[in-house]
């Protein structure tokens, strides 16, 4: 058989498809996210996502450290405060437990790009995002405190905010706050398709963030939807978003791959905790090859089009790329 087109011929050695790899990865593009909790002397295992913990503050640094030698240069602060409120104070309290960890941070890693979630559920005592109205979470009325968390945490030294509530208009409303307030360079990273999923179980126990009642589908997005993702995110453009995030990331490829097609600015996906809580449980009974499956799922969401990957597995494919196993 005389053939003239022979694909494999790009796939005879390492070297060769190593050369003509259309996925390219780096150290730089990965976000872990980090729980800091208030009290002291806390690293606590966080049961249902094995090897991830919350860290006090005074913990907080050891933390750092291997993040740092690991080569993963950005984090994403998550707050786990002592005392929640109806309208969630402790988000935007100037002592609270981000902003503190953010000036302990800051002081003994400066090197570090230090990004932060900015939403109300981890600090309400109801759990919901936002401020309610009866059983409803009020929208216009939770822009100010979304905006106000936003500053608190820009002038406690966070390099850049990410909003994740999903309220109309916060995008807009953060971006005049920080602009008023002197911080016009300050990026913001909007949690801009997010879809009301199963895959955020994990996290809900290890921040503590479950709604007390109802769920989140009147502010979180169907996920039967995909055009409605292509208006939040262009909509969050429009209001000021510098960078757009899908979440969760495994079964949303789709919908990264059409983002990145339709806006002009830097794509981000979260492989969120049910993604991770899984990987580590099949692994534990020796059903997958673990490795292997961290470096495939970041492969995938690269390939689909995101620029940046904000993933519990940032160390171990920080790893794999300096050994050559990915990138």
């Amino acid at each position: 058989m005389e053939l003239i087109q022979r694909p494999r011929r790009l796939r005879g050695s390492e070297v060769l498809r190593k050369m003509v790899r259309e996925t390219r990865m780096d150290k730089s593009s990965l976000i872990y996210p980090l729980f800091v909790k208030e009290g002291t002397g806390i690293e606590e295992e966080i049961p249902s996502m094995e090897g991830q913990y919350r860290y006090s503050i005074d913990r907080l640094p050891y933390e750092l450290e291997r993040l740092s030698k690991a080569g993963v240069g950005s984090i994403m602060l998550f707050g786990i405060p002592e005392h929640k409120d109806e309208v969630g104070s402790g988000a935007y309290a100037e002592d609270g437990i981000v902003q503190t960890a953010l000036r302990e941070a800051k002081k003994q890693f400066p090197d570090l790009y230090y990004i932060t979630d900015v939403c109300m559920c981890e600090y309400t005592s109801h759990g919901h995002c936002g401020v309610l109205c009866g059983h409803d979470v009020e929208n216009d009325a939770t822009l100010e405190l979304l905006a106000k968390t936003a500053l608190s945490h820009v002038e406690a030294g966070a390099d850049m905010v990410a909003p994740s509530d999903m309220m109309d208009g916060r995008v807009r409303a953060i971006r005049e706050c920080l602009d008023s307030h002197g911080h016009k360079n300050t990026p913001i990273m909007s949690y801009a398709v997010k879809y009301a999923s199963a895959f955020y179980g994990p996290f809900r126990d290890a921040a503590g963030s479950a709604p007390s009642f109802g769920d989140r589908k009147s502010y979180q997005m169907d996920f039967h939807n995909r055009r409605e993702g292509m208006k939040e995110a262009l909509t969050d453009i429009e209001e000021g978003a510098d960078i757009i995030m899908v979440k969760p990331a495994m079964s949303y490829l789709d919908i990264i791959s059409e983002v990145s097609k339709a806006t002009n600015v830097p794509v981000a996906a979260y492989s969120v905790s049910g993604e991770y809580a899984m990987v580590k449980a099949a692994a534990k009974m020796g059903w997958i090859d673990e490795e292997r499956i961290i470096c495939e799922m970041a492969v995938g969401t690269y390939r689909a089009g995101a620029q940046i990957y904000i993933t519990y597995f940032a160390k171990e494919l920080a790893k794999f790329m300096d050994e050559g196993r990915i990138g």
